[in-house]
């Protein structure tokens, strides 16, 4: 993969054309107040009876229908959730998206398990952000960037690639660095990524460790600040050095207990659970799921959530960082 930053990017095919941002929440917003910030023209899209439709007046927007909004525009960038992809593009864009059009997307879930099946006419790219909405605008607004993934799925036009790179330059993405990417390579690793490592996987590692040290009889907050407060301690220090640049910044102990003892936690079993789990992403059987149980009403998903915030490890790390971050305090870089 070559990186590429604003300076490699050539002259800006989005000039005098209008950008449609279907949706309005967290990627939504950011890359509607981006792109405007980057003097661009851009309307907001949104359906009757929509939520953030006061947000999106707010921030000085105009706002249409979906269809109204993808009709007038060039460039039709759908930023709702991926569970939505596929029927509001049946419903309110697939006869809004005249030939020579452009589809952008941020996440290639929804074309690449055929829930959007976008006629040949079009352009087809996506802009994927490594980061959520929020910090698609914060680092722009310091004049900084995230990282992001560009690809094309549909080059009707012979310019879809321009436009991608343009887009994202025009959100943050050339001062972060863009990687050009496939809509298979970008869905399926962010999928395992989200599953069996940085959420997933994190989440119910910190819990179990967390729960561990509890019921050994350790005092919850020194359980909770060994095995949640100081993750974001290493993975700074990983962001900025790489696994061996933390190792080598942390003490010889904390270092022996890691190449010793860190195997036999991420052991065999759980390597060979990881291979199921992208085999599932790869075969679609994850997407089949995910759709099937926003069809049934979300009945296990919202249960599922609702078991977790219950569990002992939110209410001590709710009392933590209110005395660690009380009203008034400036956050750590979170906003």
């Amino acid at each position: 993969m070559k990186l590429l930053f604003d300076n490699d990017i050539g002259a800006n095919p989005l000039s005098g054309r209008t950008i449609a941002v279907i949706g309005f929440g967290s990627q939504g917003s950011a890359h509607a107040e981006n792109l405007r910030d980057s003097g661009l023209s851009v309307t907001v899209g949104l359906r009757a009876g929509s939520s953030s439709r006061e947000k999106a007046f707010e921030a000085g927007f105009q706002v249409l229908g979906i269809e109204e909004a993808a009709a007038q525009a060039d460039v039709v960038a759908l930023l709702i959730p991926d569970e939505e992809h596929g029927e509001t593009y049946r419903r309110h864009l697939a006869g809004s998206l005249a030939e020579g059009k452009t589809l952008l997307v941020a996440h290639g879930f929804s074309l690449h398990f055929g829930q959007v099946e976008p006629h040949p006419g079009l352009d087809v790219v996506m802009v994927a952000p490594k980061g959520p909405g929020h910090q698609v605008r914060s680092e722009f607004r310091r004049g900084r960037g995230l990282v992001m993934l560009v690809a094309v799925e549909q080059n009707f036009s012979g310019h879809a690639r321009d436009t991608a790179l343009q887009y994202a330059s025009a959100i943050g993405g050339g001062r972060g660095g863009i990687f050009e990417s496939t809509f298979r390579d970008e869905c399926e690793t962010d999928l395992f990524g989200e599953q069996a490592v940085i959420c997933g996987g994190l989440t119910h590692l910190i819990a179990a460790g967390f729960e561990t040290l509890v019921d050994a009889g350790y005092p919850p907050e020194a359980a909770y600040f060994e095995c949640v407060h100081e993750v974001k301690l290493t993975a700074d220090l990983i962001h900025l050095r790489g696994i061996s640049g933390m190792r080598d910044v942390i003490s010889n102990t904390a270092r022996f207990g890691d190449v010793t003892r860190g195997p036999r936690v991420i052991g065999p079993e759980v390597r060979e659970e990881m291979k199921k789990i992208l085999s599932e992403i790869r075969s679609g059987k994850f997407a089949e799921e995910w759709m099937e149980e926003n069809r049934s009403g979300r009945r296990v998903f919202s249960s599922l959530l609702d078991r977790q915030r219950d569990k002992p490890i939110e209410q001590v790390g709710a009392r933590i960082r209110k005395l660690i971050h009380p009203p008034g305090r400036e956050s750590q870089g979170i906003e």
